[in-house]
């Protein structure tokens, strides 16, 4: 019984080491990774903020216009398939 405890705390203390190891090298490979010249090109991109809300206010127009076109036609239809549904009862 006291072998058991012993290979249990052994494996018990290389899992610890080996968890330790591999949080080094994933802290190794991330500080390598940002300190890379890819990574600071794209860390450096702000991006066109004008330019981002144009396109959420021109879909948001378009989105509106077409929504007020169709809309009676799809309250119709979707009214239609609701009362269908309740004549199946």
């Amino acid at each position: 019984m006291n072998s058991l405890r012993n290979n249990i705390q052994h494996f018990q203390n290389r899992i610890n080491e080996l968890s330790v190891d591999i949080s080094l090298r994933g802290a190794e490979i991330l500080r390598k990774v940002s300190q890379s010249r890819t990574f600071k090109a794209i860390a450096d991109q702000r991006g066109d903020v004008p330019g981002w809300v144009l396109v959420v206010l021109m879909t948001t127009g378009l989105v509106t216009a077409i929504w007020t076109i169709a809309a009676p036609r799809l309250t119709a239809i979707l009214r239609n398939s609701l009362d269908s549904m309740n004549g199946i009862r």
